[in-house]
């Protein structure tokens, strides 16, 4: 039932005045406010929304999924207020209520664009890409002189396969302002650049105009790395990568020595051979996992080509209801002191609870593929709750996969690539993440296929035929035609993974051996083979 009762003075002066607060920043007095408003009228969902917004701003995710649950309730038919509902339970890791809400909330049509805008991104988060694109299409066409609406739309085309729209996109959003630095970055990735179309030259420009702007130091020597890799200058390609990575390291608080205690922490919890036989008993998923830039998407397009198999993206739902369920006592969160506490979790309770967390979206075929690369930490964990769950664990040559981490711009603030910004740190990850497959491959005997990406390149069928049987799949003639699969992806890589199988990033550690010296050497110190192949 909507409430349409006019609303009183007194409370409109109070709504106005908290609006003005949080215009004007003072997050506090909007806070309060809201919150005054909300107690002068509890049935008021304009009050419930201000107070959920302003909740949002100070990254109280708790009450403001309250506010606007409330909000939501009192206006049902409200596509702004039910939007920003979604995305409450978006940011708050809640996927697949979130896609839910917000397909009520495209339902009622949104007409507002920065609502249409917002929308999208709820569905970007839950990796529901195509929708994403047809929000930010939307959103583009009312309000085509937005710098943001545009590049998010050049992003979700990108996604979905659409290079010249986001090309076009991306090319209107540095028109309208030239200082969203992310932009050109995706934009230099979008093609393989050629001496007579490229954009070095205007890079450079900016690069020396924008010298004492880091966000323009990260993203523009990223897109002068990928133009100058094209165009051949190997010697100026890893300069510039090495320039940009050095600008976002300082804003990094990365400690190696983190990762090496989770992996103990991990190997210790684990010790022996993993007893699997009280976990949660779905075969539905197929867990796709390695260090990130190691193949991992061409594998998920090839299983994704299936008719029986659905791509979910890569999903955070593991962890999160690994970090709800913790033992009492125990961190909310994968550290050294919750592993030790491991022992205590309900199994089929994990299980299950990770199963339906990724509902709706993974209901629509008899198997669906998780490929957050990061969850090889997480395999004796995931052996335990999904004892049927299916294992693929891409392999690379050591120094293509490190080289490829130190190409790929990743953000600062990302939960699980803060090794990414120093070439040896990078190393030092990769040495973790090889004792950990050690380790897992040890004690869950017979549980993961091992794939490797240069196998895979140069054996298509053959290796192909051996991931389908892992997953005891039927074979099917289209996951050899993986580039004709027409669903969103996203990946640094999606200009590539739509095209058909190529050898062009295999040892292309080779064409910048004269820089990986020390690398190498760290390496081989880790006892890491990086003899060529």
């Amino acid at each position: 039932m909507n409430n349409t009762k006019p609303t009183p003075p007194a409370l409109r002066k109070l709504l106005d005045d908290a609006r003005q607060a949080r215009a004007r920043g003072d997050h506090a007095q909007a806070g309060q406010l809201a919150a005054h408003a909300t107690q002068v009228d509890a049935n008021c969902a304009e009050a419930h929304y201000l107070a959920g917004r302003i909740c949002l701003d100070t990254r109280q995710q708790g009450r403001a999924l309250e506010h606007l649950n409330r909000a939501v309730a009192i206006e049902t038919e409200n596509a702004e207020y039910t939007t920003y509902f979604a995305l409450a339970l978006a940011i708050s890791c809640r996927y697949g209520q979130a896609l839910q809400v917000a397909n009520i909330a495209y339902a009622l049509t949104p007409a507002d664009p920065l609502t249409l805008d917002v929308l999208g991104g709820v569905y970007m988060q839950c990796n529901a890409f195509e929708r994403a694109n047809a929000m930010f299409r939307r959103a583009t066409a009312a309000l085509p002189d937005h710098a943001v609406v545009r590049f998010n739309a050049a992003v979700t085309a990108t996604f979905t396969g659409n290079l010249a729209a986001a090309e076009t996109h991306f090319g209107t959003c540095v028109a309208l302002q030239p200082t969203y630095w992310p932009a050109y970055g995706l934009r230099s990735r979008l093609y393989r650049q050629t001496p007579d179309r490229n954009h070095v030259e205007a890079l450079r420009t900016l690069l020396t105009e924008h010298a004492g702007d880091v966000d323009a130091q990260i993203h523009l020597h990223s897109a002068l790395a990928k133009e100058c890799e094209d165009l051949g200058d190997y010697a100026a390609s890893f300069e510039h990568m090495r320039l940009g990575k050095a600008a976002a390291r300082t804003r990094v608080d990365y400690q190696p020595q983190r990762d090496r205690a989770m992996v103990d922490a991990l190997i210790a919890a684990f010790p022996g051979t993993v007893d699997s036989g009280s976990g949660y008993g779905s075969d539905e998923p197929i867990f796709v996992v390695g260090m990130p830039r190691s193949g991992t998407t061409l594998v998920e397009r090839i299983l994704s080509s299936h008719p029986d198999v659905h791509s979910a993206g890569e999903l955070m739902d593991f962890g999160t209801q690994l970090c709800r369920l913790a033992p009492a006592g125990a961190p909310a969160r994968l550290c050294p002191e919750l592993i030790a506490q491991s022992h205590r979790y309900d199994w089929h309770q994990l299980g299950l609870r990770y199963v339906d967390a990724t509902r709706p979206q993974t209901a629509l075929k008899p198997r669906f593929i998780d490929k957050l690369p990061h969850n090889f930490l997480n395999l004796g964990l995931i052996a335990k709750a999904l004892p049927k769950a299916k294992i693929i664990c891409l392999r690379r040559h050591p120094l293509d996969t490190c080289l490829s981490n130190f190409r790929e711009a990743f953000a600062e603030n990302s939960a699980f690539h803060g090794y990414s910004f120093d070439l040896l740190d990078i190393g030092r990850f990769y040495i973790q993440f090889d004792r950990m497959m050690a380790h897992w491959n040890t004690v869950l005997p017979g549980r993961i296929l091992q794939v490797d990406y240069e196998t895979l390149v140069a054996e298509q069928e053959a290796t192909t035929r051996k991931l389908l049987a892992h997953c005891d799949l039927e074979w099917h003639d289209a996951c050899l035609a993986f580039q004709n699969n027409p669903s969103a992806v996203a990946t640094a890589s999606t200009a590539q993974v739509r095209e058909g199988m190529h050898r062009r990033a295999v040892g292309r550690w080779e064409k910048f051996r004269p820089w990986l010296g020390e690398l190498d050497a760290l390496l081989r110190e880790g006892g890491i083979d990086t003899s060529a192949a």
